[in-house]
């Protein structure tokens, strides 16, 4: 089993920055694809940023392109999510999540959660 923990969220000018931290642990994934996900109200999750096992390989949806960075730690076993130019648009909690087979896509379905982060960006 994989436990995910969030943090670095919180409220934000539009126009600020926020860096997301994911800690794994019970066991390491740094042999496993990693992404973020956000949940705004009314609207579905949405993958928001992926990366490959090795940080070679990245995915980003084309609303956060520029502005976020994803980046991992695997001898720490971390996941990170760089926020930069933050719009109203871009509040939602924010999950990141694991994938527990080694080699496939990072945009194929993940398998372990996190609890979210609340990030709130003010107009």
């Amino acid at each position: 089993q994989v436990q995910l923990v969030e943090s670095g969220g919180g409220l934000v000018q539009a126009g600020g920055s926020l860096r997301l931290s994911c800690a794994a642990s019970g066991r390491t994934v740094s042999s496993f694809a990693l992404g973020w996900f956000r949940q705004a109200p009314g609207k579905e999750r949405e993958l928001v940023s992926a990366i490959n096992w090795s940080g070679s390989s990245t995915y980003y949806t084309q609303s956060v392109k520029g502005r976020f960075t994803i980046s991992r730690d695997n001898a720490n076993n971390t996941l990170y999510l760089q926020m930069n130019s933050l719009k109203p648009e871009d509040t939602a909690v924010y999950y990141c999540a694991s994938q527990s087979t080694v080699g496939v896509s990072p945009l194929d379905p993940y398998d372990y959660w996190g609890q979210g982060t609340q990030v709130t960006v003010s107009s």
